[in-house]
């Protein structure tokens, strides 16, 4: 039955709009997010990878090479299964880098520019007869609907009319991080449709033609042949070679590519496609011998490749214009996706780079320049395969053609793998390869097919001159072109030396710790990044790209942290080469965001990075690797759990290191201070860190600071790191480690525990105290009733003098008392130079105030003059305590010496005694809070550990011994004071 041309063209036409509205209905939200985003959408959408050839050339390559057809479909099957060691690892550097196709990936392992332009001319070489394939297919099964040849308008109006639902379908976004997920919505639906009619010509040929199950039975025993037909390939046939072939285009076709990973929307799709789209490719393939016998029984008057149309023709009109429809599907969906995916990989490796590197890229304007561009090029490479259809004479079928595209793909397997799995792999190696094999598949399969469509002169015999004529064709272009590939693959990179950065990508593809960026930026704020940016890719276009990566990174713009900067760098790197290719966007960044390379980096700040990467990193680590890396996290755990707080700062001010107990002291939280100078700390920080830093001395102790209206106590000690690069040999790394100690608490408790312990004192002279002051008010009461009756002006006024010096008496000995109980709470700056004999005397003084003190006899023998640097009040309270624990320790008549000497700049006292001294196994224990020799309830075994803690805070020292002649040696080493001497104060 003939059809008019008009509706064939119109039917198709429709049918591409109908793929339109599926697309913009997606788009508009028209369709519930859950189907959009559904994973089975997604594997039905990589449906994209049967096209014409499985759609009408699958029957002709089952009657050439028999079950092996199931070749074409199995390796894609072997692909999806090795889906977590071979597609996830490539899909998530796509996602990561923002990749937009295989030559963009290429380009970013091997860096170079070459690299790309190679793997572009390549793969639009290799996949040109492809197209040619799709526009051939589609004229000749409106052939066969027609029963006539085709205008070749037919082949340009097609292409012209793809070329606009092209533009339509995927040109519409210019970034990768804008999903087309019309695009994905459409391809499935188009798998959908051809998987329907392929399977409903199945059902028709074994019902319809065969006569059903049972009749196919008795037909297949009436045919031995048939059967035999299909199996004598398989054992004779390269199905190894189909196989491989398979495999290699199931991810390297640019529409694959494109589909799998560019497309992706969610990660976890992946694994959904893995079982999902090798069922939907064995329901396709279901019907294949049934549609190929059916056509074999009917002597249906076509080849073998259009029985599916000759068929639908047999059934009716209805189903052959659906069968047709279907055809038209598997073409267009193929050219669309190859074009745009080819279009992308032009565009960022042989447009763009040409235009920078004559400094012409737009300025204004950049994101429609690049869409008008890719648009343009769309239409470019249709073109081209309208170019190529129309010069090749094609005498094979359609599968011979779809192979020629397939050999090419598989010339990346080398490639890939070194990008997956061999980190010495270089590019140069990888040049070499694909030239190797790019030679032999040329001069094997494409200078063959010239030469049949008349284009080339001559009669090349690639295989005459292997002497494998006896060879399968497809298995000697495979064989021969992958393995001068890969020879020179290995060779090429074990004789050249990876370059840094080439290294630095190889450690991201295997999700290893990148080597940390060396320098420090020369831009110091968001704003000067886009002033840098605007030089080249324009105003505006720098403006949305710095917005886009402060939004991805959660920072702020006016983020100053050089940490943060260097992770807005490489975020603005990342988003560039998704939007111009990573080569392209690597130049701009190094040119207009340059890193300082004579600034060293700090050895923490390389730590740092590596353990941000380990801790991010989904590689299972094994044997020793695994043994370090767990030794690293209990030491990391440690550092940041310990009690004291840390900061480690590069030689540059940066804070690389806060842990928790730092921020806890500091009240900045470690995510606040990490990645930030020194100087942006504030104060008071900022103040003491720094000027600890430039200090010579690596110990601070006891340094008082004022922290949120409170007063708190702290220690700091620092290290200066400096070795050798370990993270990169022949690098000069180092920084600084300051260590806090917050007293604060411990501060608290010792004066509440020397308080206590003047207390205890008080109440011990309490009785002395009303004794002492007894007598001169008993003196003063007597003076006072004298005066009444004492005629004498002259004696009236020496009692009243009298009265006066009782009253000084008195005062002295309330003086003493309230300047030995007050708590010590005074600032460090109130501390000056004190007179040793003087604070003795008053000691002295004050312990004679009790009962106990008249049985013994002081002496004070230092001469005076001597001052030293300290606390008038709390030095008082340590001669008090050492007098106090004489006493106790001597017997009545035993005198109690304080005697000394200034030497080399320290003030020697000895507190001197006549008791029966320490035993020799206790003198290491006698400063030890609550150690005491008396018997329980006689003392609390504080005193002597007071006194240590006041002389450790005055920075000295303080130790005991036993004399020969029996008693105990107290000994105070107190550094020696400049000042002006301090008096005692109320």
């Amino acid at each position: 039955m003939n059809a008019e041309l008009g509706i064939l063209y119109a039917v198709g036409v429709a049918y591409l709009a109908l793929l339109f509205f599926v697309a913009h209905a997606t788009e508009k939200g028209w369709l519930p997010d859950a189907l959009v985003r559904h994973p089975l959408v997604y594997a039905l959408s990589l449906g994209v990878y049967a096209t014409s050839w499985s759609f009408y050339g699958s029957v002709g390559f089952a009657g050439e090479q028999g079950y092996n057809f199931l070749t074409i479909y199995l390796g894609v099957t072997l692909a999806f299964a090795l889906a977590p060691v071979l597609l996830a690892p490539i899909l998530r550097l796509v996602r990561d880098y923002q990749l937009t196709s295989l030559a963009d990936l290429f380009a970013f392992r091997y860096r170079h520019q070459f690299t790309g332009v190679l793997v572009t001319l390549f793969m639009l070489a290799g996949v040109l007869p492809y197209i040619a394939l799709q526009i051939k297919a589609v004229t000749e099964s409106v052939a066969v609907l027609t029963q006539e040849a085709p205008p070749h308008l037919l082949a340009l109006g097609f292409c012209a009319t793809l070329s606009l639902f092209a533009i339509l379908f995927g040109a519409r976004h210019i970034t990768p991080r804008e999903k087309h997920e019309g695009l994905v919505m459409a391809i499935a639906f188009e798998s959908a449709v051809k998987l329907i009619a392929l399977l409903m010509v199945g059902v028709f040929a074994l019902f319809g033609i065969l006569g059903g199950p049972a009749a196919l039975g008795e037909w297949l025993l009436e045919h031995p042949e048939a059967i035999e037909a299909l199996y004598a390939p398989v054992r004779e046939g390269p199905w190894m070679t189909f196989m491989l072939l398979a495999f290699a285009a199931a991810f390297l076709l640019p529409r694959q590519f494109h589909m799998i990973f560019v497309e992706n929307m969610e990660p976890g799709a992946l694994r959904v496609a893995a079982w999902a789209f090798p069922l939907f490719l064995l329901l396709l393939n279901l019907p294949i011998p049934l549609i190929l016998w059916a056509g074999q029984q009917a002597q249906v008057g076509t080849v073998p490749d259009y029985y599916v149309l000759g068929l639908s023709v047999e059934h009716g009109y209805g189903w052959a214009l659906f069968t047709f429809i279907g055809g038209v599907s598997a073409a267009s969906a193929m050219m669309i996706v190859t074009t745009l995916a080819l279009a992308a990989m032009c565009l960022n490796h042989l447009i763009l780079p040409a235009r920078y590197q004559n400094q012409a890229l737009p300025r204004q304007n950049l994101y429609t320049w690049l869409l008008w561009g890719r648009r343009i090029l769309i239409v470019l490479i249709i073109a081209l395969g309208y170019v190529f259809y129309r010069l090749m004479e094609f005498h094979q079928s359609l599968a011979q053609i779809g192979l020629i595209s397939f050999v090419a793909v598989a010339q990346f397997l080398p490639g890939l793998m070194g990008l997956l799995f061999w980190p010495r792999a270089t590019r140069w190696g990888f040049i070499a390869g694909l030239a190797g094999g790019i030679t032999v598949w040329a001069l094997a399969l494409i200078v063959p097919l010239l030469q049949q469509s008349g284009l080339m002169p001559g009669q090349l015999e690639l295989q005459t001159w292997f002497r494998a004529t006896e060879q399968n064709h497809w298995a000697f272009a495979t064989f021969w072109s992958l393995a001068l590939n890969a020879v020179l693959f290995v060779a090429g990179s074990l004789l050249t030396r990876p370059s840094p950065e080439e290294t630095e990508a190889a450690l991201a593809c295997r999700r290893e710790q990148m080597e940390p960026p060396r320098g420090q930026l020369e831009v110091r704020s968001v704003q000067h990044f886009e002033e840098q940016l605007a030089q080249t890719v324009g105003p505006q276009t720098a403006a949305l790209e710095v917005s886009r990566a402060l939004a991805d990174l959660g920072l702020k713009s006016d983020e100053t942290h050089p940490g943060e900067l260097r992770r807005l760098r490489e975020r603005l790197e990342r988003n560039l080469s998704g939007l111009m290719g990573p080569l392209l966007s690597r130049m701009i960044v190094d040119h207009r965001l340059r890193v300082d390379p004579h600034t060293q980096m700090a050895l923490a700040d390389s730590l740092r990075f590596v353990e941000e990467q380990l801790e991010h990193s989904n590689v299972r680590l094994q044997g020793l690797a695994a043994e370090l890396d767990t030794l690293r996290r209990y030491h990391r755990q440690v550092l940041h759990e310990l009690p004291l707080g840390v900061c480690s700062l590069t030689p540059g001010g940066e804070i690389i290191i806060w842990n928790s107990a730092m921020g806890l002291i500091s009240g900045i939280p470690s995510r606040d201070a990490v990645g930030q100078e020194l100087r942006l700390l504030g104060d008071p920080w900022h103040g003491i860190l720094r000027g600890f830093l430039q200090g010579d001395d690596k110990h601070l102790y006891k340094l008082q600071i004022n922290l949120q209206g409170r007063s708190r106590w702290i220690n700091l000690h620092k290290s200066e790191i400096e070795a050798p690069g370990a993270l990169n040999p022949g690098a000069v790394v180092g920084g600084t480690v300051i260590l806090v100690e917050d007293l604060t608490e411990l501060h608290t408790l010792e004066s509440e525990v020397a308080h206590n312990n003047r207390l205890a004192s008080i109440g011990r002279l309490a009785a002395g105290v009303a004794h002492e002051i007894g007598n001169p008010l008993t003196g003063i009461a007597s003076l006072a009733q004298n005066l009444h009756y004492e005629p004498d002006e002259s004696e009236r006024e020496l009692s009243a003098q009298q009265i006066l010096e009782q009253t000084r008496r008195i005062n002295n000995i309330v003086q003493s008392l309230i300047t030995f109980s007050h708590t010590g709470e005074v600032p460090s700056t109130a501390m000056g130079a004190v007179d040793i004999k003087i604070c003795v005397d008053e000691a002295m003084q004050l312990v004679q105030l009790s009962d106990t003190a008249r049985a013994h006899l002081f002496e004070n023998r230092l001469p005076p003059g001597i001052t030293v640097r300290g606390s008038h009040q709390k030095l008082l309270q340590v001669f008090v305590n050492l007098i106090n624990n004489a006493m106790q320790a001597s017997g009545p008549g035993d005198r109690i010496r304080i005697q000394g000497e200034a030497t080399a700049g320290f003030a020697e006292i000895l507190v001197e005694d006549e008791g029966t001294g320490i035993p020799e196994t206790l003198l290491d224990r006698v400063f030890e809070p609550f150690f005491t020799t008396k018997p329980p309830g006689e003392g609390t075994g504080l005193g002597l550990s007071v006194v240590y803690s006041i002389i450790q805070d005055h920075g000295g020292a303080v130790y005991v011994d036993n004399l020969p002649q029996g008693g105990a040696c107290f000994t105070l080493r107190l550094p020696l004071s400049t000042t002006p001497r301090l008096r005692a104060s109320g």
